[in-house]
């Protein structure tokens, strides 16, 4: 069972813009350091993103892994959205969430992930990827949020 790294930020932008970028998965490479390719590969009901391969380079390793996702969002973009991992070549494990909460004209964004690999890999280096992964997540969500 993969353990979580959680960490928050608070964006000034109001959670539907906030939402808007995070559902905006394709355009993630732009903001996201560690992201090199997005593709949907499938939406649901609501033309959210349901199924999307990603190829990743968080240094301390790369893969190309599919995420199922779900949007449970209120109308003004506050909520949940979470993932899980459909398959990937190095991932055994990736689950995590966005909870976003509205903060004065603002958002605060809690970021949870979950990562577990295949291959033999110290705990410390797992670790370190997750936070890696994390910390760009949110710092690019931010910048996007407030250009």
């Amino acid at each position: 069972m993969a353990d979580f790294t959680e960490s928050s930020i608070r964006i000034d932008a109001d959670p539907g813009t906030v939402s808007d970028v995070i559902a905006d998965v394709e355009a993630y490479p732009e903001w996201t350091a560690q992201m090199r390719t997005v593709t949907v590969l499938a939406t649901d009901e609501a033309d959210y993103p349901d199924q999307v391969e990603f190829t990743i380079d968080a240094g301390v390793f790369q893969d190309t892994y599919v995420l199922e996702y779900t949007w449970d969002l209120a109308e003004d973009g506050q909520g949940v959205v979470s993932w899980t991992l459909v398959r990937g070549d190095v991932l055994r494990t990736m689950n995590g969430s966005y909870t976003l909460t509205a903060d004065g004209p603002g958002t605060t964004v809690v970021y949870r992930l979950g990562v577990d690999v295949k291959i033999p890999m110290p705990g410390l280096l797992k670790r370190k990827a997750e936070k890696s992964i994390v910390s760009g997540a949110l710092g690019g969500l931010k910048k996007r949020c407030e250009a």
